[in-house]
């Protein structure tokens, strides 16, 4: 297998349909190990449109390039009440990204 699996996570805003479900909003990355691109992702948010949504435009951006194009990406395309957790949750997960290159 030439992937791994990493996580990040953000409090999401009141009166979100999710926050029923969730304290937090969840995002996780399948990375491709030799480039740090992102293969495949998931998220917690409530709708099966609004998390195929996210896996769609994250799909194929490479963390090796850092985040800040990843989160204007979000910005731009995202207009939910969950960009900014969305955001949190990525530069979370852009972290865990950092820390796992040390390994």
């Amino acid at each position: 297998m030439n992937t791994y699996f990493i996580a990040g996570h953000a409090k999401l805003p009141q009166g979100m349909a999710a926050r029923n479900l969730y304290d937090s909003i969840t995002i996780t990355l399948e990375l491709d190990f030799k480039y740090g691109v992102i293969v495949d992702s998931s998220c917690t948010l409530a709708t099966e449109h609004g998390r195929e949504y996210i896996r769609e435009l994250l799909r194929g951006y490479c963390l090796g390039e850092g985040v800040e194009e990843l989160l204007l990406r979000v910005k731009n395309h995202y207009r939910g009440k969950a960009g900014q957790a969305i955001q949190a949750a990525l530069k979370d997960v852009y972290l865990q990204y950092e820390l796992s290159k040390d390994n």
